[in-house]
């Protein structure tokens, strides 16, 4: 597998980031939580190719870097998700810590 298809992951993290640094206007921006589905749409989107590279590898007609490229890529973002929820929750606990 190219290097190209490591930056698509990169593009793929600076595309969720971007998403999620807008937020909803009146006039038809994305809102936060469109933002956040499509985040865990990718999660998903990146474990689902990295089960069918696994599986392609198992068969026999797939190649064994490919499917620890698609591994890694699907772990990736796998973090990057969990460290974008620890943000809010620590958001949350700030805001409610917050004196009235």
């Amino acid at each position: 597998m190219a290097i190209d298809s490591l930056t698509g992951t990169a593009g793929a993290a600076n595309a969720a980031i971007g998403a999620l640094a807008k937020t909803g206007t009146p006039t038809g921006g994305a809102g936060f939580g469109d933002s956040l589905s499509k985040l865990l749409g990718s999660v998903e989107e990146q474990s689902s190719e990295a089960n069918d590279a696994i599986g392609r590898m198992l068969a026999g007609t797939g190649d064994v870097h490919e499917a620890m490229i698609a591994m890694q890529r699907a772990d990736t973002m796998l973090q990057f998700t969990v460290q974008v929820r620890n943000k809010l929750v620590q958001a949350y606990q700030d805001v409610m810590r917050m004196p009235i």
